[in-house]
């Protein structure tokens, strides 16, 4: 078996944590202000938060670059609405309002995180074909 755990470099651990739990009711299993671990309802690891320049990492040194350049942080979720009203109150910048993808058939939005980094919320659906 093969799991992929992304792991994004945020400027403010915390702070970013709490962004994505407000939005989208993850969990925080593990962390501090260096590191955090955001698991999904069913304890699904979902997303990784890392403090830029920590732990010598070589693609997490240099805060300057573009944050996320070539990476879509792509959410199927049950709770599209909901998400959106999050993001509504939350302040955050609509990048595209919810409208039907014509590739996928499915609703979907796309905003910025508080770093910079681009997300595509989209109703929730299995990959076919």
């Amino acid at each position: 078996m093969t799991k992929l755990d992304p792991i994004i470099a945020v400027k403010d651990v915390e702070a970013s944590a709490a962004w994505y739990q407000q939005l989208f009711g993850f969990r925080r299993t593990h962390g501090g202000d260096t590191f955090a671990v955001l698991v999904s309802e069913d304890d699904e690891i979902i997303l990784c938060l890392h403090k830029w320049g920590e732990h010598d990492h070589p693609t997490m040194t240099n805060p300057g670059i573009t944050p996320g350049n070539g990476l879509i942080l792509y959410f199927r979720t049950k709770n599209m609405e909901a998400v959106r009203a999050g993001v509504e109150k939350s302040g955050s910048i609509i990048e595209e309002d919810i409208h039907l993808n014509p590739n996928s058939l499915k609703k979907e939005f796309s905003l910025r995180d508080l770093d910079g980094y681009y997300l595509i919320v989209t109703e929730f659906h299995k990959y076919e074909g």
